[in-house]
């Protein structure tokens, strides 16, 4: 029976150290150890195995390794080559250079999520980087339950305490399809949109959350027609077939802006100007790979957010 929990890697090296030397005397000398204790180490090893894995020779001229003792040193050069490949690993996890980190994103910033995480897979391509999207509640969520490292959304939740970063500014406005008759108007008064259905997100939306103070400020408490759809990409449908206004993130809709499918309205107090936070529990320390993509991420100062006429990315 073989004992392997006796086996140490110093018995190991003492081994591999006689094979490339010849001598026990010569190993111990490169080993900075004396040949009584490069002996002892070889004997317990052979003790573990209950065999010789060395040819002793009679008149010193030195020691060989035996079939066994081949086989053993074999084992020893993927032990130390994994070894090794593991103490690489763990200094560019130690390093932030290696890792797994989950990012939170909410809904509407999946217009431009992607193109950051394939920006960020080039900056920093040994580390996994995870995309999560929900709405503004779910992203909260993930935070308290610590189901992801950091978060891009709108305004800071107060719980949990985090840290913010703004990345950039984050506009919103009013759109409409290019043949209502709000279109190309200027200067649009809070009666101009009494008449109008505003297509909403769901509440716990943080464009939602937006919209609704908006329009409170807007018409002073008179009560707007509101239809409520789950997402961005069906609301931009419903404008587009002339089933109401809409209250968007104006990053949602750059491509419908561009090329005429949808129009901004001159509406009061638009566009409102939020920002893009990247946050992060407060009270936890990020591990190294979660810093190095917010380090990133804040590098690129924004530019990789959709581009929209007549407003800057700058914080």
């Amino acid at each position: 029976m073989y004992h392997l929990d006796a086996v140490t890697l110093k018995q190991l090296r003492a081994l591999a150290a006689v094979d490339r030397h010849g001598s026990m005397a010569a190993a111990g000398a490169a080993l900075g150890l004396t040949p009584p204790a490069v002996h002892s180490q070889l004997k317990a090893l052979e003790q573990a195995f209950g065999l010789a894995l060395l040819h002793r020779s009679s008149d010193a001229s030195g020691s060989s390794l035996t079939e066994e003792g081949r086989v053993l040193l074999e084992a020893h050069v993927r032990i130390d080559t994994a070894l090794s490949q593991a103490a690489q690993e763990i200094r560019a996890l130690s390093e932030g250079l290696a890792g797994r980190v989950t990012l939170g994103v909410v809904s509407t910033g999946k217009y431009f999520a992607p193109r950051l995480v394939k920006i960020l897979h080039t900056l920093i391509p040994n580390i996994e980087l995870v995309l999560r999207v929900g709405n503004r509640d779910q992203v909260i969520r993930d935070l308290e339950n610590r189901a992801v490292d950091l978060a891009i959304m709108g305004r800071p939740p107060r719980q949990p305490l985090v840290e913010a970063s703004a990345l950039g500014v984050h506009p919103h406005g009013l759109i409409a399809p290019p043949d209502h008759p709000l279109a190309g108007r200027q200067a649009l008064s809070a009666a101009d949109l009494l008449g109008e259905t505003l297509i909403s997100r769901e509440p716990g939306s943080g464009t939602r959350i937006l919209m609704t103070r908006y329009l409170d400020r807007l018409g002073d408490g008179q009560v707007f027609r509101l239809v409520e759809m789950g997402s961005n990409e069906t609301i931009k449908q419903s404008v587009m077939a002339g089933l109401g206004l809409a209250f968007l993130s104006l990053h949602t809709v750059t491509e419908e802006l561009r090329h005429g499918q949808l129009v901004m309205l001159a509406a009061p107090q638009l566009p409102i100007l939020r920002h893009w936070f990247l946050v992060h529990r407060a009270e936890y320390p990020l591990r190294p790979a979660a810093k190095s993509v917010a380090e990133a991420v804040l590098g690129l100062k924004g530019t990789y957010l959709p581009a929209v006429d007549g407003v800057s990315h700058d914080v």
